[in-house]
C-alpha cells in the first residue's frame, strides 16, 4: 500500500540548475543570491527591507535581542506553538510568559495577551499558526500605549493575508521559516521583515558576527577595506546555495497556496458534514495559507486522537499530532504557567492531515473517508 506522506516539498529541476549556477560562480556563501532573495521575498510580501538568517528560531532571537529585551524582561508568548517561540525569550535571558488562545483560529487575542501583560512586559510574540492570520492590529493596539513590542512569528504564513495584505507587509518585526515543512524553502533557512530602514541595517550586523561591512561587499571593493565589530553579533548567515533555491520557490508561491486552499477545500467538501470533526476555516480578517491542515476532534467525541493516528498510519495515511503546548514539555519544567484549558484541549484533540502539492482528489478521498470512519466508530479496514 501507497503511504500517503503529510508533507512532501515541491522541489525539481529548476532547483537544482541553481544551486549548479551558484556552485560555478565560486561564491556560495553569504552574498549576491541572498541580497536578491531578501528583494524578492519584500517585493512579494510589500516589506520594506528583509534579512536573511538561518533559521525562524534565529531571527526570533535577533529581533528580541535588537529590541533590547534580557534579563529582567518578560514576553508573552502563546504555549500552544513550536517550542522554538518559547525558547528565543530565553536565549536573551528574559522570562516567556504563556498565555492561553482561542479556540477557531488557536491564535492569541488581545484578550488573552491583556491577561498575561505585566509591569515587566517588554514584548509579545504573536503567532500565526499553521499559516492562519492573528488579529494582530488588536494585539498591536493593546500593547503600544504599553511600551510593549510586537513580534510576529509567521514561520508558517507566507502566502497568507491579514486585512487584505500579505502577512509581512505591516510595521511590526515580522520572522519567516524557510523549514522544509514550510510552503517555501530552502533546506533551512529565515528571514526578519522589518519597515524600519535603520533596525534592517543593524540587524544586517548582528547577524554576521557585528561586522560593519558584509564580506561580499569587502571582496567587491577596490580599495583595501578593513572591517569593524561594532557590538556582539552572531553567525546567523544564510548561503547564497540555500538563496537560489528560495528565489526559484518564490515564483511557486501562488501557485502552492492556490493548490493548497483547493485541497482544504476539498477536505471540508468530504468532512464538513461529519459529526464530531470541526475544521479549519478562514477568520473573517484574513485568509490562510493552509501550511497544515488541521482537525480538531469534538471533546464528545468517545475516541483518543493518538488512536485516530494509529488507526491513520495503519491504513498507509500519516498524520500528525496537531500544535504543541510548550508548557507541559520537561524543558520548560521550570517555568511557571497559568490555567490554560484552551491550549490543552487543543493540543490533545487535533491532528495534521496530508496535505502537500501533487496530492490529488483520490488520495483527499482516502484519508478523508478513513478518518470519518474512524470516528464514527465504523471499523475502517476490515
Amino acid at each position: 500500500m501507497d503511504v500517503i506522506p503529510i508533507m512532501r516539498p515541491w522541489l525539481g529541476a529548476e532547483e537544482a540548475v541553481a544551486v549548479g549556477g551558484v556552485l560555478a560562480s565560486g561564491w556560495v556563501a553569504q552574498g549576491p543570491k541572498v541580497a536578491a532573495f531578501e528583494g524578492a521575498v519584500c517585493a512579494a510580501l510589500g516589506a520594506p527591507h528583509g534579512v536573511a538568517t538561518t533559521s525562524c528560531t534565529t531571527a526570533l532571537h535577533m529581533a528580541l535581542h535588537a529590541l533590547g529585551v534580557g534579563p529582567g524582561a518578560e514576553v508573552v508568548v502563546p504555549s500552544l506553538s513550536f517550542i522554538a517561540t518559547t525558547n528565543a525569550p530565553r536565549y536573551v535571558g528574559a522570562r516567556p510568559v504563556f498565555a492561553d488562545v482561542e479556540p477557531q483560529t488557536q491564535n492569541l487575542t488581545a484578550e488573552t495577551v491583556e491577561r498575561a501583560l505585566g509591569p515587566s512586559t517588554r514584548a509579545v510574540i504573536v503567532v500565526h499558526q499553521a499559516g492562519m492570520p492573528a488579529d494582530v492590529d488588536a494585539i498591536a493596539s493593546l500593547c503600544e500605549p504599553r511600551g510593549v513590542a510586537v513580534v510576529e512569528d509567521a514561520a508558517c504564513a507566507i502566502g497568507s493575508t491579514y486585512r487584505g495584505r500579505p502577512v509581512g507587509a505591516g510595521d511590526n518585526l515580522v520572522t519567516l521559516s524557510f523549514h522544509p515543512r514550510k510552503l517555501l524553502t530552502t533546506g533551512e533557512g529565515g528571514m526578519l521583515l522589518t519597515s524600519d530602514a535603520a533596525l534592517a541595517r543593524r540587524l544586517r550586523r548582528l547577524r554576521d558576527h557585528g561586522m560593519a561591512v558584509s564580506a561580499h561587499d569587502r571582496h567587491a571593493s577596490r580599495s583595501v577595506v578593513v572591517e569593524a565589530y561594532e557590538e556582539l553579533g552572531f553567525n546567523y548567515r544564510m548561503t547564497d546555495l540555500q538563496a537560489a533555491v528560495g528565489l526559484v520557490q518564490l515564483g511557486k508561491l501562488d501557485a502552492m497556496v492556490a493548490e493548497r486552499r483547493a485541497l482544504a477545500e476539498r477536505y471540508r467538501d468530504a468532512l464538513g458534514d461529519v459529526p464530531g470533526l470541526l475544521l479549519p476555516t478562514d477568520p473573517p480578517y484574513g485568509t490562510t495559507n493552509y501550511q497544515s491542515y488541521l482537525v480538531r476532534l469534538d471533546d464528545e467525541l468517545p475516541i483518543e486522537r493518538d488512536a485516530v493516528m494509529q488507526e491513520l498510519l495503519d491504513r498507509g495515511i500519516a498524520s500528525r499530532r496537531g500544535i504543541m503546548a510548550a508548557h507541559l514539555e520537561p524543558a520548560c519544567a521550570d517555568l511557571s504557567a497559568p490555567e490554560l484549558p484552551v491550549t490543552e484541549r487543543l493540543t490533545r484533540r487535533s491532528l495534521i492531515l496530508p496535505l502537500f502539492h501533487g496530492m490529488d482528489a483520490a488520495q483527499v478521498g482516502r484519508v478523508a473517508d478513513a478518518l470519518a470512519r474512524c470516528v464514527q466508530g465504523a471499523p475502517a479496514w476490515r
